[in-house]
């Protein structure tokens, strides 16, 4: 992958085989850092005439004073607030303290309570990677002044109350324009509160070269240009038929909930099933039809037709629309004893909550974090307090029965686990595309049909949810171009998506 995230405990490992075996010493790494925040301080906003720089107690707090003395070199006013006593500054962040005061830095301590920030630009360095739980006392009055100053801010390598390994958000968190992050992108930083937290992300590597970041095993940001590079999605041959590509049955839409099911299996046809069926209430076959002649629609209510198309499917999508009522329930049961490869999404997931089931094939989870939370009997406080935590326990509960399972729990920053057993259960990726606009009806929907739509045509499950998952998102954040994030519909994607996977 081009681009690899790493947790806290990652990064302190890239820092030391970069200070003690690429011999580049911690006071120099630090000023490369404090260097590189104030490149993109001044790229993000030319003409800055004034800053606050606050500084905690770490190594964070040495970046920050690097930052406000070059600033001052460059003829900016800097106003420096120092939570508790400068001198309890050790290592290469007090000899940062101390170049910074020599520069003319003067520093405002503050012991009890924190001023409004006067600087037409705030940069935080209170917290670095180094934070367990949530801020306290001083620091979480900083973060609130910070965050009620209604200035920009620029957080130093990760924003002040931000978790570096799971994106959560314990408390008081700063609410960043712009991070600038150092030597490994953080995982916190793409998923969950962490990433709306983050602004926009700028990577320094501080000249840390591959042999060093190769050493450390991260975890794939997805992007579906990488993806596409790599064997997975089969090219069609010149004599290509529908048998070939693989045949998708869509199960779903009960009472109301005709619509799922539709956009499901209109998103397989549309990246490249063979064939679609949707098993469905007969009275939704009319509407299902006008609106995509190119599917078969059979009356899930018919034994002979909803058996004749379990038998003839090579995948199956289970979920959309399906509704918690007996009549989903069968439907689930049924097909989960057809011991064929699935998706399965929405109320499915409810469903074998519900009623503890567990498929006997490999099978691709995909819940929000509402189905995540009930899959995994939390609150969904503790879901998103721990999404790779969350993820991995979804992917061991998808192979469960079949000992293969993986799991994609949707959300900013959407998560691919694979698990073939406990021990052998690990984080696949991060996506690195979406946009607020998908917060949406029916976008779930689609993706489960693109990704049932790739399983059909024989990927790999692993491989076809990060591929189904990046090119959703990316299908997204190109259609938004054109009708912006607020008005963004589900099926809006489809075009995009046929274009990406052409």
């Amino acid at each position: 992958m081009s681009q690899t995230l790493f947790t806290a405990a990652q990064t302190r490992e890239l820092d030391r085989l970069a200070i003690e075996e690429s011999g580049i010493p911690g006071f120099e790494l630090m000023c490369r850092a404090g260097d590189a925040a104030f490149a993109s301080l001044l790229t993000r906003w030319p003409g800055l005439r004034s800053i606050t720089v606050c500084c905690g107690k770490g190594n964070n707090a040495g970046d920050g004073y690097l930052v406000a003395g070059r600033a001052v070199d460059f003829g900016i006013e800097v106003e420096l607030l120092q939570l508790e006593d400068p001198a309890a500054l050790s290592g290469d962040a007090a000899t940062a303290r101390d170049w910074a005061v020599s520069r003319g830095v003067q520093i405002q301590v503050c012991v009890q309570q924190v001023p409004v920030p006067g600087g037409e630009v705030v940069v935080d360095a209170l917290l670095g990677t180094g934070l367990t739980g949530s801020p306290r006392g001083l620091y979480a009055d900083a973060i609130e002044a910070l965050n009620q100053s209604g200035k920009p801010v620029l957080a130093v390598d990760i924003p002040s109350g931000v978790s570096a390994d799971t994106g959560a958000v314990a408390g008081a968190a700063v609410r960043a324009d712009l991070t600038v992050t150092f030597i490994g992108r953080k995982l916190g930083t793409f998923t969950g509160a962490g990433l709306a937290a983050a602004g926009e992300l700028v990577f320094a590597d501080l000249g840390v070269g591959t042999e060093v970041m190769r050493r450390v095993v991260g975890v794939p940001l997805l992007k579906l240009d990488d993806l596409l590079e790599q064997p997975g999605l089969p090219e069609r041959s010149a004599n290509a038929y529908k048998h070939a590509l693989g045949h998708v049955l869509v199960i779903g839409g009960d009472d109301a909930m005709g619509g799922a099911p539709l956009m499901a299996a209109e998103a397989a046809l549309r990246v490249g099933a063979g064939m679609v069926t949707v098993a469905t209430r007969s009275r939704h076959r009319s509407a299902i039809l006008a609106r995509r002649p190119e599917l078969m629609v059979v009356d899930a209510d018919d034994d002979e037709q909803f058996t004749g198309a379990l038998s003839r499917a090579t995948t199956l999508v289970v979920g959309p629309g399906l509704g918690r009522r007996q009549w989903g329930l069968s439907l689930l049961e049924r097909a989960i004893a057809q011991k064929k490869t699935m998706v399965v999404d929405a109320d499915g997931l409810n469903l074998i909550a519900d009623a503890g089931l567990s498929p006997s094939a490999p099978v691709v989870f995909t819940p929000h974090v509402g189905e995540a939370a009930t899959l995994l009997s939390r609150s969904v406080a503790e879901v998103q307090a721990d999404r790779p935590s969350a993820a991995l326990a979804l992917a061991e509960l998808a192979a469960s029965g079949s000992g293969s399972g993986v799991s994609v729990l949707k959300g900013a920053g959407t998560l691919i686990c694979r698990s073939q057993g406990v021990s052998q259960s690990r984080l696949l990726g991060v996506c690195g595309h979406g946009n607020p606009g998908m917060a949406s009806a029916g976008m779930g929907d689609v993706l489960s049909g693109v990704i049932g739509g790739l399983l059909a045509q024989g990927m790999t499950p692993a491989d076809a949810a990060a591929v189904g998952v990046a090119a959703h998102s990316k299908a997204a954040d190109d259609a938004v171009i054109r009708t912006g994030e607020r008005g963004l519909l589900a099926t809006d994607l489809l075009p995009e998506l046929m274009r990406l996977l052409a």
